[in-house]
């Protein structure tokens, strides 16, 4: 049986998993990003114990992938940061993605539990 911490950090892998898989291939633009932004943190938002998710898309990383005269590109982990919070049973984990040496690393920040 998992405890409360394990199953906290299941969570996070799955909300991320879902962020990263969901959203990995769909055309962003600088003048689309926001908005996009918006639907991918909303979009997991509403998964269970799912606290709060931040999306960062940066524009001068789309700017300089968009090879073609159509305007965009498709969005991959190197074009954006991502944190989460998950709340589960009075545990707490802090998610984030970043860019590490090249590659999107998904990590956890912390994990505290609640007294």
């Amino acid at each position: 049986m998992a405890t409360d911490a394990e199953q906290a950090c299941f969570e996070a892998g799955i909300k991320f998993g879902s962020l990263y898989h969901q959203f990995a291939g769909t055309p962003v633009s600088p003048s689309s990003a926001r908005s996009l932004e918006a639907a991918m943190a909303e979009s997991i938002e509403n998964q269970p114990f799912c606290e709060s998710v931040t999306v960062e898309i940066h524009d001068d990383r789309v700017a300089d992938a968009i090879d073609h005269e159509n305007g965009y590109t498709e969005l991959t982990g190197s074009l954006m940061d991502v944190e989460m919070r998950i709340d589960y049973e009075g545990v707490r984990v802090r998610t984030r993605m970043s860019m590490v040496d090249g590659y999107p690393l998904m990590e956890l920040v912390d994990v505290v539990e609640e007294a």
